[in-house]
């Protein structure tokens, strides 16, 4: 995909408490009642901590899955890194991530979840991509944006610029996109400027 045509989506935190607000009503409307629930590393952290709140159940554990990544690409597959923090032996799992993206990593982390004895898993996410292997259980937002959320900004701003300049592009291009898209203008020069630096 060209940078040209790649299009972005910045909620705030207010949009993104809104969506697991929202979310939130979904799951108890659905009878659901999590033993656990487990985020999937990283951006399934700050989703996972306030679905804890919202449903009122401080049981939350960690899990990681990564596509390794070599220069502006992605393995096929994602392996797990860390299991499971705690036993879902006999539990029903609540599966929370920002994004269903490709999906392979919460199938890989699903899979993971049963072969560890969890009787049922339900998976939610924030948005949902039209080409994931995966469709959530719950989701708020189905997109085809590249979805920055604020929790990775910065991260966002790094993987734009290095998608830019391997077409042939200039950060002024990169920043331009951003802040067409919505980016705060001064993060957005707070970061340019400190990934620069890094770089040196």
């Amino acid at each position: 995909m060209m940078a040209e045509s790649l299009e972005l989506e910045i909620p705030t935190w207010d949009k993104i408490y809104d969506f697991l607000l929202s979310l939130a009503e979904k799951i108890r409307e659905d009878g659901f009642k999590p033993d656990v629930i487990v985020g999937v590393s990283r951006g399934g952290w700050p989703p996972a901590r306030v679905m804890s709140d919202l449903l009122e159940n401080p049981e939350i554990a960690n899990v990681k899955a990564e596509f390794y990544i070599g220069v502006a690409k992605t393995k096929g597959e994602p392996i797990l890194t860390q299991p499971v923090s705690v036993s879902v032996e006999g539990k029903e799992v609540l599966l929370m991530d920002d994004v269903a993206d490709t999906g392979k990593s919460l199938r890989l982390v699903n899979s993971h979840l049963k072969k560890k004895g969890a009787i049922e898993v339900k998976i939610s996410t924030i948005y949902y991509k039209p080409w994931s292997v995966v469709v959530p259980d719950y989701y708020e937002k189905r997109t085809n944006s590249w979805v920055i959320f604020p929790w990775e900004r910065k991260e966002a701003v790094r993987n734009i610029i290095k998608r830019y300049q391997s077409e042939g592009k200039t950060v002024k291009e990169a920043k331009d996109k951003l802040l067409r898209s919505g980016f705060d203008t001064q993060l957005a020069e707070k970061f340019i400027l400190e990934i620069s630096e890094g770089e040196t």
